[in-house]
């Protein structure tokens, strides 16, 4: 099936245009990361402790990971686009609340309300599998996600600057534009590509023990939550290390902040290009490997007293790498295990790994000291990266087993 040929772009009446994926994918990305080299300011800005604010990252995280367990089963009940709409919408309106805030509680209130951008990150993906196969569903999702790294990859840069420029409230007047923009892409072109009506609310629910018996299902969920688990906990950590341990400056840091987007970049594209010929697994392998190493040698060079601010920042482009390799392949793998719970599938998968990414973002924020320097942070990395690369072994084993049984 030549999905570039069933999609017309602003022609609501087919599926959407890729560019439209990549764009609600990164958008979503976007939010999750502008800020970041801000932090320390907004601290300041609002008279709290930089660890109150940091929850800035871990609250929107884990109402990221509950909003897509509803999310999956709304979509596949009542389509992918007016939830995505509806998500874009909430979206806008919490932007514009946390650019008014005066205080840091209701700017952490409205900051988790942004989180409905969410939609835009799951549906995105569950659109490409209701069109495409498994192994071309692992290699398009690459593409979409490689167009997603250039954000993360310009995004700190640019939100650096701009609070350099003027201060924190730009970052997020930048996201209400863009946001804006994209809900009208996304209302023009947006056409809805889930089966309608599949079974009520209360049975797309019931389905999830369908989902939670699989062993596939659990099998490449769990290597793509603790391959992943490195990058949040780096969301979480690499503001701290940067602005407080190397001493960077808000336009430094946001520079600094973008090198694992440049390995996503480079490693989903390897995804597009090698998914269908490698297969799934494989690739889950090469990149929880990838990730693991990068994360070995940054903590070998602060053990040796070696570590700056160059090798710490420059070496999380493997965990890029690895992540770009990682994610689209084991998302493809989880999202086939049932074929009418796509969107259900999609929204269980991610909130398992958007929560554990939010409980690792958290741990670095409360590990991280002046004193400890970044070792709590790189042994969070290194752990989680290592145990992405035992999972998806353990189930390369068990299928091995199977088929030869």
């Amino acid at each position: 099936m030549d999905y570039s040929k069933q999609a017309i772009f602003l022609n609501r009446s087919t599926p959407p245009h890729i560019s439209t994926l990549i764009l609600l994918a990164g958008i979503s990305a976007l939010a999750m990361n502008i800020f970041l080299p801000s932090l320390p300011g907004m601290a300041v800005y609002f008279d709290t402790d930089y660890r109150l604010l940091q929850l800035s990252v871990a609250l929107y995280l884990a109402v990221n990971a509950v909003m897509q367990v509803v999310l999956g089963p709304i979509s596949d009940r009542f389509g992918r686009r007016p939830v995505v709409l509806a998500g874009m919408a909430i979206f806008l309106l919490a932007t514009l609340g946390c650019i008014i805030s005066t205080n840091v509680y209701v700017f952490l209130t409205f900051r988790m309300l942004q989180a409905a951008i969410v939609a835009a990150m799951v549906l995105s993906r569950a659109i490409v599998r209701d069109v495409v196969p498994q192994n071309q569903a692992a290699s398009m999702i690459g593409y979409v996600t490689m167009g997603m790294a250039v954000v993360p990859m310009v995004g700190p840069a640019i939100g650096g600057i701009l609070d350099q420029l003027f201060d924190w409230h730009a970052n997020f007047w930048l996201l209400f534009i863009l946001g804006a923009l994209v809900t009208w892409l996304a209302w023009a072109d947006l056409g809805e590509t889930a089966p309608t009506g599949y079974g009520s609310m209360r049975q797309q629910f019931r389905e999830y023990p369908v989902l939670l018996k699989s062993y596939r299902f659990w099998g490449y969920t769990m290597a793509n939550t603790l391959s992943s688990g490195a990058f949040f906990a780096y969301l979480g950590g690499g503001p701290f290390v940067g602005a407080h341990m190397f001493s960077l400056t808000p336009a430094e840091l946001g520079l600094y902040f973008g090198a694992p987007a440049i390995g996503y970049f480079l490693g989903n594209f390897l995804s597009g290009r090698l998914s269908v010929r490698v297969g799934v697994n494989r690739m889950v392998l090469w990149g929880t490997l990838v990730a693991s190493f990068g994360m070995a040698l940054n903590l070998l060079m602060f053990q040796f007293g070696i570590g700056s601010a160059i090798s710490f920042f420059g070496l999380m482009t493997l965990l890029g790498l690895g992540n770009g390799m990682t994610i689209p392949n084991a998302t493809a793998g989880a999202l086939s295990v049932h074929p009418s719970l796509v969107g259900t599938a999609s929204g269980l998968s991610g909130a398992m790994l958007i929560g554990g990414g939010a409980a690792l973002s958290a741990l670095a924020g409360i590990m991280l000291t002046v004193e400890s320097e970044a070792f709590p942070l790189l042994w969070i990395m290194f752990i989680s990266s290592f145990l992405g690369v035992l999972t998806i072994y353990a189930v390369m084993i068990r299928e091995r087993r199977v088929v030869n049984v």
